[in-house]
């Protein structure tokens, strides 16, 4: 098991490191600069901005002085934000669309898997059908157009809910369910598709041969696999959702990172696109480690070696 760990986490490294670097390249690839704007500046001011941040310095020379910095936890100072540093807009944005996305995985999860499992218990039945058709549209539909649907509806139509912020519990409810739409479909066919699968294996015929109720069959036998490939998919939607969704948030005015990122990438704050990035990657392989350790906990016949 430690050498398991030991070869994941170097693996890890190994991806951080090209993240970083194919990011920073894309990034000074762009034509412009951070300085670059509508309201052109002097060139001496420019130069003067350049030679403050280090700009005017060899590309290979600024990359490892950025590694340097991020292998001790300085992501660098925002080229637009006099004063601020990209870890500030990590910690303050963070914990906003950590709380939004922690209660939308609770939402989907507690939504999905019951979908999943009455279509595949209903499997060719009207409840099957209903689940399935629903499940098509979250899909198929943008996330912007539910939240676009959404607003109109039960902000415009009816004045239930808030249209933007976080203030209330109220505020909550239109871009959980926004955010959530397409990962609650999706894991709601997965889950169905999965179950149904197990439930033509050799040892669930046999556990009803030996006369178990339906119920103990679906939920002491059959629920354990198929939500192996639920649980797959858990990790890379717990931190797409957790790291902020630039739509949902822009759409319901929300202050969490995903804003933060959409601004630095239209200011072309370098430092501040490399640092979000490289904060969702790191969070994303976490995720995705923890998901693979579950694996076991789920399934004792699936082994780290």
């Amino acid at each position: 098991m430690v050498r398991y760990f030991a070869k994941r986490f170097g693996m890890m490294l190994v991806a951080m490191f090209l993240i970083i670097l194919l990011t920073f390249v894309i990034m000074h690839s762009i034509p412009g600069g951070p300085f670059t704007s509508d309201r052109k500046v002097s060139e001496e001011v420019e130069a003067a901005l350049n030679e403050k941040y280090h700009l005017d310095r060899p590309l290979p020379v600024q990359f490892f002085e950025y590694l340097g910095g991020v292998l001790h936890g300085d992501l660098g100072p925002s080229y637009k934000y006099t004063g601020k540093e990209v870890s500030e807009f990590i910690k303050n944005g963070f914990p906003v669309s950590a709380k939004l996305g922690g209660i939308t995985i609770i939402f989907v999860m507690l939504a999905a898997v019951p979908m999943g499992i009455l279509a595949a218990v209903k499997n060719g039945k009207w409840q099957d059908m209903l689940v399935m058709s629903l499940a098509t549209i979250g899909v198929t539909i943008p996330s912007f157009v539910i939240a676009s649907l959404l607003i109109y509806f039960f902000s415009y139509k009816l004045n239930w809910l808030p249209t933007f912020g976080l203030d209330s519990w109220k505020g909550y409810i239109l871009p959980v369910v926004a955010l959530g739409g397409y990962s609650l479909s999706y894991m709601a066919r997965l889950m169905r598709s999965s179950l149904l699968e197990v439930m033509g294996q050799d040892y669930i015929r046999t556990a009803r041969a030996k006369g178990l109720s339906e119920t103990s069959v679906i939920l002491k036998h059959a629920m354990r696999n198929a939500l192996i490939p639920v649980i797959t998919v858990l990790g890379p939607t717990i931190a797409n959702m957790m790291t902020g969704s630039f739509v949902i948030e822009k759409i319901f005015a929300i202050p969490g990172l995903g804003v933060h990122f959409v601004n630095s990438v239209s200011q072309r704050d370098y430092t501040t696109i490399t640092g979000v990035t490289i904060f969702y990657a790191a969070f994303l392989m976490a995720m995705i480690f923890i998901v693979d350790i579950f694996y076991c906990l789920i399934d004792p016949r699936i082994k780290y070696d």
